[in-house]
């Protein structure tokens, strides 16, 4: 060993000398540093920036872009000094680029304009940062602040999860509210708990239970890691107090899809590790889980109590009892690292250079897993240690439940997607616009839930394909230094490859990474992963390239200041949007509301929602003053939008809106039918265009047209027959398996088969139709004239409802001479 270079590693406790004592730590450095570490505290409380492809989410992702922005300028001031085309990293911090292009690629003919350009976007976030783990992490002082700031901020939303599971809601907020999400008018951090069917849940910041499992899962494993390579006790103090709270909070989120996937993540984390770390490591989890078993019932108590009425000293106990086993890991980590590991470490050096070693840990702990699954499914009792919201949920792990079920249709209808977008894919949000008129049965997902999938789907196989080269190389790379080192100076670097790996292998069962914030944190870490990485590139050509390297930091400049000002006007549409909505609450001078709301569709002229929001306010003054201009001002904007957002729900129904106002109907009709197309599984289409056709062909009888009449009202049955088909379709799905929406026949729909049904004679056929809307509220309209129809019917074949009848009569005397009116009528 003596031939190799010997390395100083850093270790990680808050306020590492090496940080200041490195001098070429520049003020361009620190400045990029602090502006990261500032995000990384900011962005989580931002419902970690989820991309939700709406008005409600985006104010804080477009910050977020303008702040990437003057991080991109910083590093390409950084790269004019720093950056040379010698190494293969090198030459990634080019490629990164590649995932904005072909999402700027699949963004010119996108399912939707808004979403796809917003991806490109965040992409350019992704990239951003991507170069901001790469720079800071060159040297170890930079690597050392970088863990610390990803490691730190994230405790930070444990403990914000954890006063909200002790039912301190307003003081949590309180803390942070200064920097997060508006939320003010609930005094609190909204669904940071969730109590559903599935019991009382634990979402944080994320307010969604399985995204915040996956990064407790990635906190967890670095805080272990961590502690198992520290050198220095208040290291280990710092990370080792934290390891308690975070498997409390993982398992108070009650995420079965985690608990399957952490044994295959902690696998994929420990079988790079040599066998003396990976025995550490595996010791730490052990005593961990012990103690974490011994507290979980009171702590879950606690949370499930705080729910439904504060009590400060049931509070006090959950803090007590936690904080204590927080301590109580703390000080045996501290021991077993200060007197214990380093000796046994000592006694393995010799087999822990060989290769096989690294897989012996690994199978035994497949061996213990078995085990401990075993105990857990089945009927052992063992269950019985747990609380009983998460027993319940454990139990309910199979392959036969809806989530499971459900997340297969999901992904068997984004490969349909694909087949229809398989070159460049649909752009940016593909899934969100498109997934109705693809899914198998009517479940409400604006989300694959598998990250890779939704990739595929939004760029297609060539963006998907320039993705996993570019991961699959960083992997590639940071192994092969990894190894190749002496084991000791890249170390502490391989807590990146913790948290990254642990996010995209959790994405394959959700969609973690539809929130920017973790998005953030994987790219900063893939980064972060080869940024010391010493491989040349070999060939003559590099020299050539190396001769113009100052093109690469010019472009980023270029680029900076683009996305800069883009950023900017995102941020002054949204504010204006903000007015426009505001003014429209207290004012109603239609100036005061379309002056700011001009503003916003012109500094955003792809957003949906500032379109939808003016040409409702167009509509409701055209009804009120019959003023052509208005109308035709709101059908030239819908017009328009609908060439950006074709698949825009919203859209459409507005378009059918202006088609009914001007007597349209059979244009309305067309219309209606052609989207059943794209909306399979929305039964108000099939609603529409029943009584449209329905509707039509009365018209059509009353001009004394009986072949129209007969055509419309045939269009009508038509429709019918394929929502019985649908409704056949759902009856075959896996007995587990949620349909999702309600889909079946409306009473409307009833009331107007059984119309054509009766003018055809079949009064048995229409009295069963009209009997769905019978039970209705007779207040209703509508549902007098159903049953008007229904008794009708029943007279015709020489029964009666007495009953109803009297009901009806009693309601509103006239109907009696209506009943009279249909039985005798002439069709």
């Amino acid at each position: 060993m003596s031939g190799k270079k010997k390395y100083y590693v850093p270790d990680h406790a808050v306020g590492n000398k090496a940080l200041a004592s490195d001098d070429k730590h520049s003020i361009l450095f620190w400045l990029l540093a602090g502006i990261t570490l500032l995000i990384l505290i900011w962005a989580p409380f931002q419902r970690a920036l989820f991309n939700g492809n709406n008005f409600d989410f985006e104010r804080s992702i477009f910050s977020t872009f303008v702040w990437s922005a003057i991080m991109l300028l910083l590093i390409s001031i950084l790269a004019f000094y720093k950056w040379n085309l010698n190494r293969w990293s090198d030459f990634l911090s080019i490629m990164i680029w590649l995932i904005p292009i072909t999402y700027f690629i699949s963004s010119i003919s996108p399912a939707s304009k808004y979403s796809a350009t917003n991806m490109v976007f965040i992409t350019f976030v992704y990239a951003s940062f991507y170069l901001v783990g790469f720079f800071l992490a060159k040297q170890d002082s930079g690597s050392s602040l970088l863990i610390n700031g990803i490691m730190g901020s994230g405790y930070l939303v444990v403990w914000f999860g954890i006063m909200n599971w002790f039912g301190h809601k307003e003081t949590a907020y309180a803390i942070v509210k200064w920097f997060a999400s508006d939320m003010a008018q609930y005094n609190i951090y909204q669904h940071a708990i969730m109590a559903d069917d599935n019991g009382v849940r634990l979402t944080s910041v994320f307010q969604y239970g399985n995204a915040y499992a996956a990064f407790l899962i990635a906190m967890l494993l670095g805080s272990l890691y961590l502690i198992s390579i520290s050198k220095k006790w208040t290291s280990t103090v710092f990370h080792g107090f934290m390891v308690i709270p975070i498997l409390i909070s993982f398992f108070l989120t009650l995420s079965r899809g985690a608990l399957v996937i952490l044994p295959v993540i902690f696998l994929v984390v420990i079988i790079f590790l040599k066998v003396k770390k990976q025995l550490t490591f595996i010791l730490y989890t052990i005593v961990a889980s012990i103690i974490t078993m011994a507290i979980l019932s009171p702590v879950t108590n606690v949370g499930v109590e705080q729910v439904k009425q504060y009590n400060g000293a049931l509070a006090m106990k959950g803090w007590t009892t936690l904080i204590i086993a927080a301590l109580l890991f703390t000080g045996i980590a501290a021991v077993l690292q200060r007197f214990v590991v380093p000796r046994v470490e000592e006694k393995l050096n010799a087999i822990s250079n060989k290769k096989v070693s690294y897989f012996i840990i690994p199978a035994g702990t497949v061996v213990l897993g078995a085990i401990v699954a075993f105990l857990l499914l089945g009927n052992t009792g063992f269950l019985n240690l747990f609380p009983e919201n998460i027993k319940q949920r454990i139990e309910n792990i199979n392959f036969e439940q809806n989530s499971v079920l459900e997340r297969g249709t999901f992904y068997k209808d984004a490969l349909k997607l694909y087949s229809d977008y398989p070159v460049v894919g649909a752009g940016g949000g593909a899934w969100s616009a498109l997934y109705e008129k693809y899914q198998n049965n009517p479940y409400v997902s604006r989300q694959a839930h598998n990250f890779f999938l939704q990739y595929l789907v939004e760029v297609g196989i060539i963006g998907f394909v320039i993705f996993i080269v570019i991961l699959l190389s960083i992997l590639w790379l940071f192994h092969r230094k990894f190894h190749n080192d002496s084991g000791e100076n890249s170390s502490s670097r391989y807590v990146y490859y913790i948290l990254a790996i642990s996010l995209l292998i959790h994405s394959t069962l959700d969609f973690d990474l539809s929130f920017v914030y973790l998005g953030i944190l994987l790219f900063l870490c893939l980064g972060a992963m080869i940024a010391n990485n010493d491989f040349e590139i070999k060939g003559q050509w590099k020299n050539s390239i190396q001769k113009a390297k100052w093109a690469y930091p010019a472009l980023l400049v270029v680029l900076s200041i683009i996305f800069f000002f883009n950023g900017v006007q995102l941020l002054n549409a949204n504010s204006n949007f903000e007015n426009a909505r505001m003014q429209a609450s207290i004012s109603k001078n239609f100036n005061d509301i379309t002056g700011p709301l001009d503003k916003a569709m012109s500094q955003n002229p792809n957003h949906p929602d500032y379109a939808l929001f003016k040409i409702d306010i167009l509509l409701q003054v055209y009804n009120q003053t019959k003023d052509e201009n208005y109308f035709n001002e709101a059908n030239r904007i819908l017009t328009e939008m609908l060439k950006k957002e074709p698949h825009n729900r919203t859209l459409i129904d507005r378009e059918l809106t202006t088609l009914t106002l001007k007597g349209k109907n059979k244009e309305s009709l067309e219309r209606t039918n052609q989207e059943i197309n794209n909306f399979p599984w929305d039964i108000s289409l099939y609603e529409k265009s029943i009584v449209l056709s329905t509707d039509l062909g009365n018209t059509a009888q009353d001009k004394n047209d009986a072949q129209e009449m007969k055509m419309y009202h045939d269009q009508a049955l038509s429709i019918y027959s394929k929502v019985e088909a649908r409704i056949k379709e759902l009856s075959l799905l896996p007995k587990g398996q949620l349909q999702g929406r309600e889909f079946s026949v409306t009473p409307i729909m009833g009331m107007a088969l059984g119309q054509i049904q009766y003018i055809r004679g079949h009064y048995d056929a229409a009295e069963a139709m009209l009997r769905i809307g019978v039970n209705e509220s007779i207040d209703n309209q509508t549902t007098r004239l159903i049953i008007r129809w229904y008794l009708a019917s029943l007279q015709k074949q020489g029964k009666a409802d007495q009953a109803l009848f009297d009901k009806l009569v009693a309601k509103d005397p006239n109907e009696r001479q209506e009943i009279q009116n249909l039985v005798n009528a002439k069709f």
